[in-house]
């Protein structure tokens, strides 16, 4: 995911629902989601992707150069995971004890120790690190490469590494089906594509037209869809074993994240303009979105807890965006020191 924050957008968009279901048309779930908890953490620096582990119930969250651990049943920082430079993303994998960060600036992956945030190795990577996935069903941790389009492979239980996937283009979040098939957005080329857990082969390149530049992904195991929030205010709908597109929604500006809680059937994007599009899940085919959420402006990432069903996303206060360079021709606008904030959402 794009680091630190999007460019100043206007601040979330009222709080609307949409209009009743059509005759014969599963009603829409309610969307009673609202603000439970703010969770500050202070500090310095941007922000990037957030992640639950709902069996130690932690939630660890990219912030500067380090990782924020956050305790969920006292909403308490509990601790850092310190050196991750350029950090975009965090896995973890409690039944080996380890847990992985993505870090863009150095190329490499730190893999820690749950239990006393100490970090285990150091590994190098492809060029910028950005999303990674741990596969239950191989037992690997994939780490993307946001440039160079590869994904280097890891053991889970040990952080050795095992092998490279060539995907080709600028790979973003992925998602897997559980049975040995992993699915990645490709940004600059605005496809989905599928590749083999194991033999690290690409099966599948699924268009996302009229979609462009895809960041966040979710996934439904029970109808097999696969939802792909991009820049052009769109979640596309994908059948991820036939590659046909079965609905595109309106969604929210400077989206960068997407979850899928199976419990309620509902998809939800953070938007950086400063809301949560939720979007109903009425049949495999049928969507409808339900409503508009303003979070806060810069919120942009997102995590679900399978356990809560709550949704977590961070930010911070922002000052004013320093004039254009010829090195930094798109500055984004500056955060304020010590406002850096996690915010659950539920109902």
């Amino acid at each position: 995911m794009k680091n630190l924050l999007t460019a100043p957008l206007a601040l979330g968009l009222a709080f609307a629902l949409a209009s009743g279901p059509v005759r014969g048309q599963a009603p829409a779930a309610p969307t009673p989601y609202h603000l439970l908890n703010t969770i500050a953490v202070g500090g310095e620096g941007g922000w990037d992707y957030l992640s639950v582990d709902p069996a130690g119930e932690r939630l660890y969250a990219s912030h500067g150069t380090q990782v924020e651990v956050i305790d969920l049943k006292t909403h308490k920082v509990v601790g850092t995971v310190a050196n991750t430079p350029g950090v975009h993303g965090i896995e973890v994998v409690p039944a080996a004890n380890r847990g992985y960060i993505t870090c863009g600036r150095s190329n490499t992956c730190v893999v820690f120790d749950l239990k006393t945030l100490q970090t285990i190795a150091t590994v190098p990577t492809g060029p910028k690190p950005d999303a990674l996935l741990y596969d239950a069903f191989s037992r690997r941790v994939f780490l993307f490469s946001n440039a160079g389009g590869s994904s280097t492979v890891l053991d889970g239980a040990t952080g050795a590494v095992v092998g490279t996937a060539e995907l080709g283009g600028d790979v973003e979040a992925p998602a897997t089906d559980g049975k040995g098939t992993i699915y990645v957005n490709i940004e600059d080329k605005s496809q989905v594509i599928a590749f083999d857990a194991k033999t690290l082969a690409v099966r599948h390149r699924y268009p996302l037209a009229p979609g462009e530049e895809p960041t966040g992904l979710a996934y439904d195991l029970k109808t097999n869809r696969l939802f792909s929030a991009c820049a052009n205010e769109k979640l596309v709908v994908t059948d991820s074993k036939t590659g046909k597109q079965v609905a595109v929604l309106p969604i929210g500006k400077g989206v960068d994240g997407a979850a899928f809680d199976p419990s309620t059937r509902t998809i939800v994007t953070s938007n950086g303009s400063g809301t949560f599009t939720v979007i109903h899940e009425d049949s495999p085919d049928k969507y409808t979105v339900v409503a508009n959420l303003p979070t806060q402006r810069g919120a942009r990432t997102i995590a679900v807890d399978p356990k809560t069903h709550h949704f977590f996303t961070c930010t911070a206060d922002l000052g004013p965006t320093p004039p254009a360079t010829t090195e930094n021709p798109r500055p984004r606008p500056s955060i304020v020191p010590g406002t850096f904030r996690i915010l659950e959402f539920g109902k």
